[in-house]
């Protein structure tokens, strides 16, 4: 397995020979960057796929949410009640526009939230819940209906993990108030920036849109630099890897030829000046093309799942972390108290596991006093995170990949 290219879970995992000259095609397209008919086509096919009826463009997930929340008709320091165990990307909208993040703890089964704690946690403060399908693993939405119903909460879905999935054969982000996806690099389709907001409310759409159109394009340099990052990532960092190509993403970043996942100002609950924005046209055609393929996409996640079940399912070291019948496996999640022990592990022999969530706010480095979260207030999240790493599901992941990674898990287990 100590090959050149690694065995990723990340790195633009979904990018096919299609989409790289895709993106090849489009830098040399300038007056495609910003405006084009790829943007109201992207949303039309998106609403279409989900069942909704209104679906409104962004450049991300959270300018996705960060319309969302305003808006809502929410006053200062209300609270926005979401799990822990999640992402600075979810909580750093609710940052932005001045209210209270309330972290509520997470299931340890499901991964989910529990609903046990969200009812402890609700105050008269709470206004809004955010309910975050993890890793593409449906949560237990009759639930969390009767709970927001009951308190009065306002419900949005978070399906930044779980575009396709089904709960109870209803696809998730058609459940609440709203949902937003996000079509960023490691997503379950990807346009290495991108997102989307859904509701059934013509009110709240036509206020969404609103957002949209005051949050305006990226700018041209922006739209080039996630252009270019399909073409390196692919055809230049990932098959050196081993030898410098880690070593050259680093340095590409620094200067800002190719972009992070997470801007440094967001680990402290700053915003970068390219968020929030509206989706330009050229992530629209990314997007577009990756959707087409999103049922083989899963289809494939499935297989991948599968076969580490079956392969995986008599090693008493590992506890695989079970999904629901309509969830499709963004990542395949597994727990071991000696998780991180694991994952540094496999990345010395080019096996690039994941580690999803490494804190009960991810990135690792996400300073979690900013973020408003206290410590010990979700126990279980914070136990997750330390003992839980994930394998890759994507479609490049070949059947001889899945073999390796077992075998590297297996070989683990004996050398113990």
């Amino acid at each position: 397995m100590a090959l050149f290219k690694p065995v990723s879970i990340s790195l633009s995992p979904n990018t096919e020979l299609d989409d790289i000259f895709l993106a090849f095609k489009l830098q040399f397209l300038p007056w495609l960057w910003q405006k084009g008919k790829a943007i109201d086509e992207l949303e039309r096919k998106f609403q279409d796929y989900i069942g909704m009826d209104y679906a409104v463009s962004f450049n991300s997930g959270r300018s996705a949410l960060t319309a969302i929340l305003g808006s809502l008709d929410l006053n200062i320091e209300d609270e926005i009640l979401l799990q822990a165990f999640t992402c600075n990307a979810v909580v750093n909208p609710i940052l932005w526009l001045g209210l209270k993040p309330k972290f509520v703890d997470c299931n340890e089964e499901t991964l989910n939230l529990d609903t046990d704690d969200l009812e402890r946690k609700i105050s008269p403060r709470s206004k809004v819940l955010i309910v975050q399908h993890t890793f593409g693993i449906p949560a237990q939405m009759e639930k969390i209906i009767e709970v927001c119903q009951k308190n009065n909460l306002t419900l949005i879905e978070d399906c930044a993990h779980s575009l396709g999935a089904t709960y109870k054969e209803k696809k998730v982000g058609t459940f609440g108030k709203a949902a937003f996806f996000s079509f960023s690099r490691d997503k379950v389709i990807s346009s290495v920036y991108g997102g989307i907001a859904t509701t059934n409310d013509l009110g709240l759409a036509a206020r969404i849109k609103i957002f949209q159109e005051k949050f305006d394009y990226p700018l041209n340099s922006w739209i080039f630099q996630q252009l270019l990052h399909p073409i390196i990532m692919n055809l230049v960092i990932l098959p050196s890897y081993k030898i410098f190509g880690k070593y050259l993403l680093m340095l590409l970043q620094n200067l800002h030829i190719l972009s992070k996942a997470v801007h440094w100002k967001e680990k402290i609950g700053k915003k970068p000046e390219y968020f929030p924005k509206s989706m330009p046209n050229a992530l629209s055609m990314l997007a577009l093309k990756q959707l087409t393929k999103i049922d083989r996409f899963n289809k494939r996640r499935k297989e991948l799942a599968d076969f580490y079940i079956g392969a995986l399912k008599d090693n008493k070291n590992f506890q695989i972390v079970k999904n629901s019948e309509g969830g499709i496996f963004l990542r395949f999640v597994i727990k071991h108290p000696r998780a991180h022990e694991i994952i540094k592990k496999a990345w010395k022999d080019n096996i690039l596991i994941g580690d999803w969530y490494d804190s009960v706010i991810a990135p690792k480095d996400t300073k979690l006093d900013t973020m408003q979260y206290v410590d010990g207030s979700c126990p279980v999240a914070e136990k997750l995170s330390m003992e839980t790493f994930n394998l890759p599901t994507h479609i490049n992941i070949s059947d001889k990949d899945a073999d390796g990674i077992v075998f590297f898990l297996r070989k683990w287990t004996f050398e113990r």
